[in-house]
């Protein structure tokens, strides 16, 4: 048996949904060994150590903590975990709507970063938004693209106001996808398809259209008008979904609307 070599030793405090679709992704890597203490988890990814609470790491030490708890618990719970973190180490929080500084005044350290994932990150297909503070060594930027690509791409931004831009199309996207999918659907079985039938229909639709644009240079523009035929059946139906501007108008208004409760949240 090969040994699994590791160079970082991370600690995960609490391990909820998002939490346990990223450590799916990261135990893969060989540059990390996982301890997770988190009283309410039941199992993990094979490779992670399970720990119900902090009084059985003893007097260990670790290189990365990771804060995988509710915001809310953040000023309660994550105190005396800052004796946990190595002089040179670093805290990452996957918290929304708390502040890189004011982690840094719960764990006394100026190395923080942050993290906004998305859903697709249960399945390796993630979008995520990274932060660090000034003070955030090269070699823990590196490993956090690393971790980052273990779970689908990542995009630095300068600050975190740029996380909250993050979230609002790419956080909550998922779930603008989920809706506009569904009413997609509703709009097939209103032809006659069963739910059954529909659904295949337009997420076959959707993942094909989506692998054609991801694998072409094309603009989305050049796409579109390539499918569209003059008075052709696409032409009509894009007439009906946004000649008069509804679909860019309301898209722009629920990345407003979600950017600004981010705001609010931090």
């Amino acid at each position: 048996m090969v040994t699994k070599q590791t160079s970082h030793k991370v600690l995960m405090v609490g391990c909820g949904k998002m939490g346990g679709a990223l450590l799916e992704q990261w135990i893969k890597s060989d540059k990390l060994d996982f301890t997770v203490v988190d009283p309410m988890a039941e199992s993990l990814p094979e490779g992670a150590r399970l720990l119900k609470d902090q009084d059985a790491l003893k007097n260990e030490m670790f290189d990365l903590i990771i804060v995988a708890i509710k915001p809310q618990l953040i000023e309660k719970v994550l105190p005396s975990y800052s004796k946990r973190l190595n002089k040179d180490g670093l805290v990452l929080s996957m918290a929304a709507g708390f502040s890189a500084t004011g982690l840094g005044e719960v764990m006394e350290t100026d190395r923080i970063a942050r993290i906004m994932p998305n859903l697709p990150s249960m399945i390796g297909k993630g979008v995520a938004g990274l932060f660090a503070m000034e003070n955030v060594s090269q070699t823990y930027r590196d490993l956090l693209e690393d971790m980052m690509e273990l779970a689908g791409t990542s995009v630095w931004v300068d600050s975190e106001d740029g996380l909250d831009r993050i979230t609002a199309v790419a956080g909550s996207g998922p779930g603008y996808v989920f809706e506009f999918a569904r009413t997609y659907v509703e709009a097939a079985e209103s032809l006659g398809f069963s739910n059954e039938q529909a659904r295949d229909l337009v997420l076959g639709t959707i993942l094909g259209t989506i692998e054609m644009a991801q694998g072409s240079n094309e603009t989305l523009e050049t796409l579109r008008n390539n499918v569209t035929s003059k008075n052709g059946t696409t032409e009509a139906g894009l007439n009906a979904l946004n000649q008069d501007g509804t679909v860019t108008r309301k898209l722009k208004e629920t990345v407003d609307a979600a950017y600004n409760r981010a705001v609010e949240l931090r």
